[in-house]
């Protein structure tokens, strides 16, 4: 978890696939994204022998799919009444290929805001940590974070891949297992919306991160919690 990472090509990123192998994970992957698009709405029965016929899958392959779903919240089975979708509230958004299939089927504004709210809560606290705990290779995480952001200002895909990159740095920093564990809802969605973010007009928010940076490497708890509700506001006139 100490380590640095991009968000792209490895295993924390929003666009990794599922972690199976042929058929099962095709099989996975399909299922999911019937289930994401509305093809199965919520409380939905799975024909499965139509399943098997439309996947071209064995009944083998199809059980061990379903068992990954329930495993994940998205279905459930009943004696009488089959495999059927469970409500959308018993979907785990906090694990990573359900968090990926939801963004990739498109997250409504309140999923954004709902996130936010969930930001506000966990990223101040965790750079007050980091004002206390962050060891010199933590700060150089931060620090090359912001030389990243610094110099991608005409790459928006850079520039979103040094945002993710600062963001689980402070996370990191905190030394908080929990919180750095966060990273696994918070870097994706944050992906997704810096995508949405620099297709027009936003500030830039070298600065502000700096500011952050600044707090947490001059000990100060309380200012470095500020500087990420800053940080959070700017999010927000972003993308409301």
């Amino acid at each position: 978890m100490h380590s640095s990472t991009s968000t792209s090509g490895s295993g924390r990123s929003s666009e990794a696939a599922y972690a199976g192998r042929g058929v099962h994970k095709a099989a996975v992957e399909e299922l999911a994204r019937r289930i994401f698009d509305g093809t199965y709405d919520e409380g939905a029965t799975l024909d499965l022998p139509l399943l098997m016929e439309e996947l071209d899958v064995s009944q083998t392959v199809l059980r061990e799919a379903i068992k990954v779903l329930m495993a994940k919240g998205l279905v459930d089975a009943r004696q009488k009444r089959g495999t059927f979708v469970r409500p959308r509230t018993d979907w785990n958004l906090f694990d990573a290929d359900v968090l990926r299939w939801k963004l990739a089927a498109g997250a409504p504004d309140c999923f954004f805001s709902d996130l936010l709210e969930l930001r506000r809560s966990i990223e101040p606290a965790a750079a007050a940590l980091a004002a206390v705990r962050a060891t010199e290779q933590d700060l150089a995480a931060l620090d090359a974070a912001l030389t990243a952001m610094a110099a991608s200002d005409s790459d928006p895909v850079l520039h979103v891949r040094a945002d993710a990159s600062f963001h689980l740095a402070l996370l990191t920093a905190s030394h908080n297992l929990f919180f750095a564990q966060m990273y696994r809802v918070i870097i994706p969605a944050l992906v997704e919306r810096d995508r949405a973010v620099h297709k027009g007009d936003f500030e830039n928010p070298h600065a502000i991160h700096r500011a952050v940076v600044d707090q947490v490497r001059a000990g100060n708890p309380d200012g470095a919690h500020r500087a990420v509700l800053d940080l959070l506001d700017m999010a927000q006139r972003d993308h409301p």
